[in-house]
């Protein structure tokens, strides 16, 4: 049976969390398991990781942090309305709150996003090849126009959509994860906007939201993958980025970003993605279904020539209802 051509990113996020987190995904990139991974500029870890990139030339992008952790910007020297009372960024849940009530002066996460950016580039000399938003802050309102306009300003070009087509049909989730996950949704939907008036590009499609920690199997990321490519004719080359979240558990109190390992970190469950990325099963899986690994750097290329996606595009070739 004919089926898209499709070019698979694996993306690891938290690189520099954890010593033991990069172990994992080191040795995941090494075997092929991973393609990209995403770096963490306030992660306690993160001059250990940005070696360990440069050592193997791992295709490395930034992981915005506005969340987790110390700032590395200005705020770190006083008050900020991105901080609480301790000097730490509001916590997952915290950011959304404060966001929603009108509470964050976006001129702060913007000098926040440029401050991340530069000590990037100190960290690898280079570029990132695509900026993410950890815990997915960069899609929320008002935050993803700023993002925009920082990332076209340092001429990043790449970024992701975490917009996962059928994640609010997975039973397997929790109530709060599937809510979560929903919510994500909305704000990436209301991201394509501003991302693509400033020349902002992702896969065609995202998947990962449905597979995290102990969600992830061979099966179950194979069903998210043809959830993406519903409806896409035969011969169609799509790109598709797969998060993940592989490593060591970290064991307190190494691991963080200046608060120490979250619960997640410090899980099996980690592990457990880690083992599900390196074990045949999946990659056997991939390889039945035609699908071939790529680098995020790589989509230029894969995507044939073809312009920006668009909503249009993505309401066409995904059928994904759209506002």
């Amino acid at each position: 049976m004919a089926r898209p051509r499709v070019h698979l990113v694996i993306t690891a996020d938290d690189f520099g969390y954890c010593p033991r987190r990069d172990e994992g995904i080191v040795e995941a990139f090494l075997v092929g398991a991973v393609t990209s991974v995403s770096l963490l500029v306030n992660g306690v870890a993160t001059e250990s990781a940005a070696e360990l990139a440069r050592r193997h030339s791992i295709p490395t992008g930034l992981h915005a942090n506005l969340s987790e952790g110390r700032p590395v910007g200005p705020a770190r020297h006083g008050a900020s309305s991105l901080l609480g009372p301790e000097g730490f960024f509001l916590g997952k849940m915290g950011f959304r709150k404060a966001l929603a009530a009108g509470d964050v002066a976006l001129a702060q996460v913007r000098e926040e996003l440029e401050a991340q950016l530069s000590r990037f580039r100190e960290l690898l000399g280079r570029d990132p090849t695509h900026v993410d938003g950890h815990q997915h802050v960069h899609v929320l309102p008002g935050v993803c126009q700023v993002f925009a306009e920082v990332l076209q300003a340092f001429g990043v070009r790449f970024t992701r959509l975490p917009l996962e087509r059928g994640v609010g049909g997975c039973a397997w989730l929790e109530a709060p994860a599937l809510s979560f996950a929903c919510a994500v949704e909305q704000d990436a939907r209301a991201a394509m906007g501003p991302f693509t008036r400033h020349g902002l590009r992702w896969a065609d499609a995202f998947v990962g939201l449905s597979t995290c920690g102990r969600h992830m199997s061979a099966h179950r990321v194979a069903g998210a993958l043809a959830r993406a490519l519903e409806n896409v004719p035969a011969g169609r080359t799509m790109t598709v980025e797969l998060m993940a979240h592989p490593g060591y558990p970290s064991v307190p109190p190494a691991g963080g970003c200046g608060e120490g390992p979250d619960a997640f970190s410090c899980s099996w469950e980690r592990l457990h993605e880690l083992r599900v990325l390196m074990a045949p099963t999946l990659r056997a899986r991939l390889a039945q279904d035609g699908v071939q690994l790529c680098a995020l750097d790589d989509l230029d290329s894969k995507r044939l020539g073809e312009g920006p996606p668009s909503e249009s595009t993505l309401e066409t070739s995904l059928d994904i209802p759209l506002p």
